[in-house]
């Protein structure tokens, strides 16, 4: 009757480990498909980006550095979400794809800043509609991450809290990275005026 109770005690254990194994498996793939929607938005801004620097090419033919710059740092961008994709619960890629963002993104508003130095190129209907879809697919970018985030958190908190993090050690579940791009005005520091003036 001791061996019984005892068998059947190991069994439930048991039951209970498969089933913590199995909702970690279930939110690192969680993880993964929520990085698939902002791969698609991503290389929908990288496949914008060869066709707006030719639109502007012609325009500002002595801005090549600028051009160039963005250029690099597109592709640069396109390798890391080249990696990421392969593994998005690797910290190592997401942070690789982050840093690329955060250039990509300043060479990108560079570019845009000395568009406003050329009147007939800000108003052209091509340069118009870049930047418009290009703002559409920011927006969809950003919507796509946060959902990536919210899959991050939930893994990483089932892999954390007890007795999760048993089986997580046990099996090398290994924390999954947040994707964080950095907007240079986001690191802008607001100024702030204690004079009083209006």
């Amino acid at each position: 009757m001791g061996t019984t109770i005892v068998l059947v005690i190991i069994g439930g254990l048991l039951f209970y480990g498969v089933g913590l194994y199995n909702n970690l498996i279930n939110k690192r793939n969680q993880v993964k498909n929520s990085f698939s929607q902002i791969d698609v938005q991503l290389t929908r801004r990288y496949d914008l980006i060869p066709n707006l620097i030719e639109s502007v090419k012609g325009y500002m033919q002595h801005e090549r550095e600028t051009l160039e710059a963005v250029i690099q740092a597109r592709n640069t961008a396109v390798a890391g979400l080249k990696n990421a994709a392969a593994d998005p619960a690797n910290p190592e890629a997401i942070q690789a794809l982050a840093a690329a963002e955060t250039t990509l993104t300043g060479s990108l508003g560079k570019l845009f800043a000395l568009v406003e130095s050329y009147p007939d190129l800000k108003a052209s209907e091509n340069m118009l509609s870049f930047q418009e879809e290009l703002t559409s697919t920011e927006n969809k970018v950003a919507f796509s991450r946060q959902a990536f985030n919210d899959a991050v958190l939930n893994y990483n908190n089932s892999r954390e809290v007890f007795p999760g993090n048993l089986v997580a050690g046990w099996f090398s579940f290994a924390a999954a990275e947040f994707l964080e791009i950095e907007s240079e005005t986001k690191r802008e520091v607001p100024e702030v005026n204690f004079t009083g003036d209006s």
